[in-house]
């Protein structure tokens, strides 16, 4: 029988080594109940617990401590150890993962080693047998030269449905090619930036160089068996929010034990831009000698032979290469998971100034590749219940809804047909897309297909939508700015008249109110995924009435709101923000309308000369051929470009579809000017350029201005703006808006935190925000610890004396980064009759860390 002992504490010389308590297996049970319920009673519950327990009257209270002590020192450890061992088992299985890819490097940089002694060897016989230029027909890559002593490869012969031999020859073909990219050295892999392998990291992330077509491919490990990790991959539209339906039209056994499907996959376009693509492929699923598990897919052509797939007229044709994924059991437990994505999307086929969103491997990477990675580490980490969720919803509910909104913006965004979308005239100007679709049962998954939706608005959902090219405006910041600052470009006519059709008798909202209220805005966080590159959330809207007689309608909104690729680090990541309204209810199956932006990464590369265009520019010129300023460099070499699209969408009824058509185009056109002017604001501007916003013009600028360069004069003795200062007060105003340091206006409040009210340009700048965006940035956000402390402490010579200069420190724009500056100048803005106004800070020589 176990015996479980315990010192004895002695009364008279505390604890004596000699005597030990003995537990009995019942009082060890005991206390084993107890310590289930509450692991660390307090000495009134131990108290207690003697007395409700006869068999442990004869346990000092003194020793109860201790046995729960030491039990909770226990399963401490033992909690440790098993952390310990979990870490150990993704170490090992880590070190086997970059072991061999350590041996495929080294087969690459061998069978490159042997390509350039080749190539010498022909440059060298060129040289020496002919003269011409002849040899710029050999100097090529290995693929293309076999391509050159091959002109006409033979073909398969064509093999259709009927004949299962011909499908799994195919197939075994595409396993072969797959292995070979996988684990091979088939491509030229090189690793992407930022993509660390580790124990906790997403895996290794490599992408193609010279290699036909665009290939990412990734190796991971994820915490579940083999076969399941094949069941989530194989359910594309599940992880991969560009996946529209994929039917499976054919399933055939094969003799190995195997299976071959005809697929049939339709993809979103990512724009307006272009085409959606669409797949007709075999995919080949089997178990390898070694107990892995393999899945592989590749197009079905002419060139491979099998039966042709159905056609449609609003998809374009891709090729996807050998592709696939290799799932291979992990010791003590978990897989080992090879994913290769190589596709063809036909690049030639869209406008020039679009090709690089088809013809780059890191973005394929980051939707396609990593996203599946991704996704079974989210599924794996909810099933061990290492993620918590709040709002008591379940994890795949809430997946559930971020598919949901960007599957409704992905159908808003691409219109198609057979979902019933359909064009509405246009004003005369080609900027704004808009369309109607009468059938909204049809779209979505028939997410609307529930009677309560739409109570008044019978008639369907209209939808309008624009795309415009950003220059040198980086597509986290641009989403970051307009999630947190949504009175922006938000109009708050236009949010109520959205949240009235969830109502069920929804009242009168007039479409848009010029200069509306601006709204603010609560963000409550719901969810976010394990590698935190997306987060759902509830964004609550507070009501306002447009009139005394309106205050019984003015009542909070409500949104459901999607949020990735906000992590500037991220290469060829895609950054998004959709939203849609929802009631106070807020059920699981609550209809959505979703609206948003999505801003993609083009290209960025290197130029040499020309002048900064840190703006935006209208995509449809550059569609037209207006390809010079699209090309135009900033003085510090980086032109790096982006396409923003925008969808916003309404419901309508039969009276009033042409008044939602007309609110829906100036609403969007608004946005868009919106945006061009944040553009401004966020853009990378030091050493720029490009022309300055335009200065404030109101009196009440001039006034301000004024009143700024007075009272620096009367407090400090000398002139803001040097010995050249002018009187008038255009020109002061002048002055002031270009003054090389950052200047601030505060308010001075007692009872709340300061904020903001003016700022020049180099202080917009240094904020990274603009004149509207800028009274929702309080000074205690803005100045970091040091700072503030250094201006409480100037602060009653500041009231007395007038003006303080602060020491160098750092202070934080309002999307977060750090600003350094070498001295802050503080002083009081005396209005005419000598009040105190509000506070002026000047920071000098500021920059960003």
């Amino acid at each position: 029988m176990m015996v479980h002992t315990m010192h004895r504490e002695s009364p008279d010389k505390g604890l004596d080594s000699g005597k030990y308590v003995r537990y009995t297996p019942e009082q060890v049970e005991a206390l084993e109940r107890v310590y289930t319920e509450c692991p660390k009673p307090s000495s009134l519950r131990r108290q207690q617990l003697i007395r409700e327990c006869p068999i442990l009257s004869n346990i000092e209270p003194k020793q109860i401590k201790v046995w729960f002590q030491n039990r909770r020192c226990r399963e401490k450890q033992r909690k440790e150890a098993s952390r310990l061992q979990t870490v150990n088992r993704k170490l090992n299985a880590m070190n086997k993962l970059l072991m061999e890819e350590n041996d495929r490097l080294q087969k690459q940089v061998s069978h490159l080693v042997y390509e350039n002694g080749h190539m010498k060897h022909q440059l060298h016989t060129a040289s020496g047998t002919t003269t011409d230029n002849s040899c710029e027909s050999v100097v090529v890559v290995s693929g293309q030269q076999h391509q050159q002593q091959n002109p006409n490869p033979p073909q398969h012969l064509q093999r259709d449905a009927n004949n299962p031999a011909g499908l799994l020859s195919i197939a075994e073909e595409a396993l072969a090619e797959f292995l070979s990219k996988a684990t091979g050295t088939a491509v030229d892999w090189v690793q992407m930036i930022g993509m660390k392998p580790g124990p906790d990291s997403i895996g290794i992330v490599a992408i193609s160089r010279n290699c036909s077509g665009i290939a990412a491919r990734a190796c991971g490990l994820v915490s579940l068996e083999p076969m399941k990790v094949a069941e989530i991959l194989k359910d594309r539209p599940s992880w991969l929010r560009d996946c529209r339906s994929v039917e499976t039209l054919s399933v055939i056994p094969a003799g190995n034990g195997g299976t071959i499907e005809l697929i049939y996959t339709q993809m979103y376009a990512p724009t307006t831009l272009a085409a959606a693509r669409d797949f007709w492929t075999l995919r080949y699923s089997t178990c390898l000698e070694d107990g892995s598990y393999v899945v592989c897919e590749r197009s079905l052509t002419t060139a491979t032979g099998g039966p042709t797939g159905p056609a449609s007229s609003n998809f374009v044709r891709a090729e996807m290469r050998p592709s696939g994924f290799l799932i291979r059991p992990c010791d003590g437990g978990g897989s080992i998971l090879h994913i290769v994505d190589h596709v063809d999307l036909d690049a030639l086929s869209v406008p020039e100034v679009m090709r690089p969103l088809y013809e780059s491997s890191k973005i394929l990477a980051q939707k396609m590749t990593v996203a599946a990675l991704r996704h079974v580490r989210q599924i794996a980490q909810e099933t061990s219940g290492e993620v918590q969720y709040g709002g008591g919803r379940q994890p795949a509910v809430l997946r559930t809804f971020s598919q949901r909104l960007s599957r409704g913006f992905n159908d808003a965004v691409n219109g198609f047909v057979d979902d019933g979308w359909s064009p509405m005239g246009s004003d005369g100007a080609e900027d704004i897309t808009v369309m109607i679709n009468l059938s909204p049962g049809k779209f979505g998954g028939s997410q609307y297909s529930n009677s309560s939706f739409l109570p008044s608005f019978g008639s369907g959902v209209l939808c309008a939508k624009a795309s415009m090219l950003l220059q040198n405006v980086p597509p986290a910041v641009l989403v970051r700015f307009l999630r947190e600052h949504r009175s922006e470009w938000a109009d708050y006519g236009v949010d109520a008249y959205a949240a009235a059709s969830l109502r069920a008798s929804p009242f009168a909202v007039p479409c848009a109110r010029a200069g509306g209220f601006p709204s603010n805005q609560v963000i409550l966080p719901l969810a976010q995924t394990v590698e935190h590159e997306e987060f759902l959330e509830v964004v609550r809207l507070e009501g306002h009435a447009y009139s005394p007689e309106d205050m019984g309608l003015a009542r909070d909104m409500y949104l459901l709101q999607l949020c990735s690729g906000v992590d500037e680090d991220v290469v060829g990541g895609c950054a998004q923000l959709v939203f849609a309204p929802i009631d106070e209810s807020f059920a699981d199956d609550a209809p959505l309308l979703p609206s948003g932006f999505r801003v993609i990464p083009l290209e960025q590369k290197s130029t040499s000369s020309g002048a900064s265009v840190n703006r935006t520019l209208d995509l449809a010129s550059a569609l037209e051929g207006s390809t010079r300023q699209a090309g135009e460099a900033d003085p510090n070499g980086c032109n790096f470009r982006s396409v923003l699209t925008i969808a916003f969408q309404f419901t309508f009824d039969n009276h009033t579809r042409d008044s939602v058509a007309s609110m829906a185009r100036q609403y969007v056109r608004n946005i868009v000017g919106s945006i061009q002017r944040v553009a401004l604001a966020i853009a990378p501007r030091p050493g720029s350029s490009i022309s300055p916003i335009s200065a404030p013009t109101s009196p009440e600028a001039l006034t301000l201005v004024r009143w700024i360069s007075r009272s620096y004069r009367v407090h400090t003795g000398a002139d803001l703006f040097g010995t050249v200062s002018q009187t008038n007060g255009d020109a002061l105003l002048h002055q002031l808006w270009s003054h090389t340091d950052a200047i601030l206006c505060c308010s001075m409040k007692t009872n709340a935190s300061p904020i903001f009210t003016f700022a020049n340009q180099t202080g917009l700048d240094m904020l990274e925000t603009t004149l509207v965006a800028l009274q929702d940035i309080t000074l205690d956000k803005t100045l970091d610890e040091s700072g503030r402390k250094a201006l409480c402490s100037e602060f009653p010579k500041i009231m007395q004396q007038g003006y303080a200069h602060l020491p160098a420190g750092v202070c934080a724009s309002s999307m977060g980064r750090l600003v350094s500056y070498e001295q802050a100048t503080v002083w009081k803005v005396l209005e005419d009759d000598e009040s105190n106004h509000c506070l002026a800070f000047m920071f000098v020589n500021w920059s960003f860390i």
